[in-house]
């Protein structure tokens, strides 16, 4: 498979078609396998996939450690195409509490130079504050960015859950590659006014939770059991009544699928590839099965009829439950 590429804005790399998620491999959904994570890294990068994406909070630390093995141990061909998406400032506890966001000039560098360490690269491609810190001014927190550009510890700088305001606010302090924001079939808000605005000063997307955290892969049962440290035991969508609305929604797009003869999984992801060349899915793929199906997608062509039967299946706002709890929506400047 020739992997196909786009580029994340006007200023930003050329990057796969599709990127790999690691966030997932780290604890977030349950326990992981740390020797199939790294196999699955090592298979996206030999299927021509480039940007991997991850947090320095994912596991607080673990991720980036868990990049780093797998970068030292990839063919250096490969190791030296992959380009490193790292978001920062989620502040958490040694228990795992989710405690706020550290956007100050000061921590953005304190962070920057810790992920350094873990990942072991003299650079990262792509460095983004996880969510807004509401008591600092963007302007502030990327213009601290611009100075690691400056420096040669960045190459470009990215945005994560902010919406039309604070885009253009953070565009005008310097250049932005793109945004990294939730967007799915059951996840279409920022066609709103995100998108336009994106669009208007030459910004792309990666575009992450494209099938909803499993939601609708196709692959989630109602009666599945999930464990405690699962993020989407505690997630709206995935509780009682929503998630019986919400897998009612898999089933009309299950029929689709069948149809065309392909997963669920795979036409959820065409559809977001669909949306535009300025839009670069993440997959979440914590296996090498799972990342094998997820890259069939770059093999669906979904026509005009085929994306109506898609959007009639699965209308704009037809999910039940919001994508993350109360608490943490309130967080989100890309809701506001």
């Amino acid at each position: 498979m020739t992997m196909r590429t786009r580029t994340l804005g006007t200023t930003g790399p050329q990057v796969s078609a599709l990127g790999l998620g690691c966030m997932g491999m780290s604890g977030m959904y349950g326990e992981t396998d740390r020797a199939e994570s790294i196999a699955t890294i090592h298979a996206a990068l030999e299927a021509g996939v480039t940007l991997l994406d991850t947090g320095d909070f994912y596991g607080m630390g673990h991720n980036e450690l868990l990049i780093n093995e797998a970068l030292r141990t990839a063919p250096p061909a490969l190791r030296e195409n992959a380009l490193l998406s790292v978001k920062f400032g989620s502040l958490r506890d040694p228990d795992g509490a989710w405690s706020g966001f550290d956007g100050r000039p000061a921590a953005v560098k304190n962070f920057a130079a810790y992920s350094l360490q873990r990942l072991g690269v003299d650079h990262i491609d792509v460095y983004r504050p996880s969510r807004l810190d509401p008591q600092v001014p963007i302007e502030e927190t990327v213009g601290a960015i611009a100075e690691l550009v400056e420096k040669g510890w960045v190459r470009h700088i990215g945005l994560s859950e902010v919406g039309a305001d604070t885009i253009r606010r953070a565009a005008a302090t310097a250049p932005i590659a793109d945004l990294q924001i939730e967007y799915a079939l059951i996840s279409r808000s920022p066609e709103r006014e995100i998108l336009p605005t994106l669009r208007e000063l030459g910004i792309s997307v990666t575009a992450y939770g494209v099938l909803s955290r499993g939601l609708i892969s196709g692959h989630l049962t109602a009666d599945r059991q999930l464990a405690a440290n699962d993020f989407r035991a505690h997630s709206p969508r995935f509780q009682g009544e929503n998630l019986q609305h919400n897998l009612t929604l898999v089933e009309s797009l299950r029929k689709i699928a069948e149809q065309k003869g392909v997963t669920v999984a795979q036409i959820a992801i065409a559809w977001v590839l669909s949306r535009g060349d300025d839009i670069v899915p993440l997959i979440g793929a914590r296996t090498r099965e799972r990342l094998g199906e997820a890259l069939g997608a770059l093999d669906v062509t979904l026509d005009a009829a085929d994306l109506a039967a898609v959007e009639d299946a699965v209308p704009a706002d037809a999910a039940a439950g919001q994508r993350y709890a109360a608490p943490l929506m309130a967080m989100l400047d890309s809701e506001r």
